[in-house]
């Protein structure tokens, strides 16, 4: 099988036309509400001071911190230009609360009720201060529920955070005090998850990876040939992906940790591609041309006990499991004439298709609760335009996330469930961004060579 052939595969098509049901909108506004799990309280994050040394650090902090709790989807973030001028730094900088009708505006910003009431507006307020002690930053930092009366029955959070006397080190705790934050919510951080990718950065397709936020992009495989379609281990402890360094493409996995490679069995085929693990970790779904045409196959992880799942005369591609249900699984067919995605059970029994037949629908990621996929989908746009969707897999209402940019491709959910990375070649060049699942908040994380095929892993 060519490698012109293989992109193929995951790749494109055409269907011009536009749908415009009047249920739409209200089943678009169900599904987000489902997800981002409705009203976001509002928070306020004034600036963190520090004394000495560890002021100077302060601009890093501060930015880290805000960007983390305002991407985070969780909360409205109150703008700074409706704060008080004196922002408390300590529980005991917080006065009692006035008799009603009356004011002070000497002490504004040190009683709750300057910050719960106009123009703030706020549920919550963040602050805290920093110091350098010996080579170390550290922070204090508390989270308060303004709306309470008094700072006792206020305080959600008190904490303190050690970091190295750097921008690194004051990034490092404002990452930690967020998530602390976050955990509040019930919100899981992304603070430790990893997002592997396929970047021709060096000149050559390779396998990458970077924490969340795009920091510390760093080059897993060297073997200067192809390299693509990574798939993550559910406790991140591996990734396997396809590569062409032996001519035709071949599963190979790695230990995240060690970064060696795994004992894979390969079958003799012409294409063995698209690998993605169960939700235990112990098997891998794949796809393999070994009786001709491309069909879903599982194995153990090691490549052993292989055996076919899907039998049609039709390409079978992308196969996901669903993370909640072992049992159940998505993936790409041509069975109905262009590329659309399809359930069914492990066995390979219940077929379904649950997108509609228009366009090509490829690349299905499941999220994290195991109710929802995102997909790309050319539904109503010129051909070869993907735009990334969600669809509710019980109701098979959908969502459109993405409009009139491009092509915006591979979407993947993250561990909060709350986040998408995806490829899109918005700014001229395929590159690597995150967006809510609600289509806002989008950010770009990678500007070297061009970049594809993101999967987030919890670590």
């Amino acid at each position: 099988m060519t490698k012109k052939r293989l992109a193929a595969l995951s790749g494109t098509a055409a269907f011009l036309g536009l749908s415009a049901a009047l249920g739409l909108v209200a089943q678009q506004s169900d599904i987000l509400i489902k997800i981002t799990k409705g009203e976001r309280p509002v928070i306020a994050v004034p600036d963190f001071r520090a004394s000495g040394e560890a002021q100077q650090y302060m601009g890093a902090f501060n930015q880290t911190l805000w960007d983390d709790l305002e991407k985070s989807g969780v909360f409205r973030m109150a703008s700074k230009s409706m704060y008080p001028l004196r922002v408390p730094q300590q529980p005991k900088d917080f006065l009692p609360p006035l008799p009603s009708g009356t004011s002070d505006s000497s002490q504004r910003g040190f009683r709750m009720q300057d910050w719960a009431g106009p123009p703030v507006n706020a549920n919550y307020v963040v602050f805290g201060y920093a110091a350098a002690q010996g080579e170390q930053l550290a922070l204090f930092g508390w989270l308060y529920n303004v709306t309470q009366t008094t700072a006792q029955a206020a305080q959600v959070l008190g904490k303190i955070y050690l970091g190295g006397l750097d921008e690194a080190g004051a990034r490092k705790v404002a990452h930690e005090f967020a998530a602390d934050i976050l955990g509040q919510f019930g919100i899981k951080s992304l603070l430790g998850s990893k997002i592997y990718f396929v970047s021709d950065r060096t000149g050559h397709k390779e396998i990458w990876s970077m924490d969340h936020d795009g920091g510390n992009q760093s080059q897993l495989t060297f073997f200067k040939s192809i390299s693509t379609m990574p798939g993550a281990s559910p406790d991140g402890s591996k990734i396997a992906f396809t590569t062409f360094v032996r001519g035709t493409p071949q599963i190979t996995i790695f230990s995240t940790a060690s970064r060696n490679r795994l004992p894979f069995y390969n079958q003799r085929a012409s294409l063995n591609a698209f690998p993605s693990f169960t939700p235990d970790g112990n098997q891998i779904l794949y796809s393999s041309t070994a009786t001709g045409i491309s069909q879903i196959y599982i194995a153990n992880t090691d490549g052993s006990g292989f055996r076919r799942i899907s039998s049609v005369q039709s390409i079978e591609v992308e196969p996901k499991v669903n993370p909640k249900n072992a049992s159940e699984i998505v993936f790409v067919s041509g069975r109905s004439g262009v590329p659309q995605i399809y359930r069914m059970n492990i066995d390979g029994a219940d077929v379904t298709r649950l997108t509609t037949g228009e366009g090509h629908a490829v690349n299905p990621a499941w999220s994290p609760d195991g109710q929802h996929i995102a997909f790309a989908w050319t539904r109503g746009y010129e051909p070869g335009n993907f735009n990334v969707f969600v669809m509710d897999v019980a109701t098979r209402q959908f969502v459109q996330l993405t409009h009139g940019v491009g092509r915006n491709e591979n979407p993947t959910w993250a561990p909060d469930g709350r986040h998408i990375v995806f490829s899109s070649n918005r700014s001229g060049s395929t590159q690597i961004w995150t967006m809510l699942a609600d289509g806002t908040q989008l950010q770009r994380l990678t500007s070297q060579g061009r970049n594809e095929k993101p999967v987030w892993s919890a670590q």
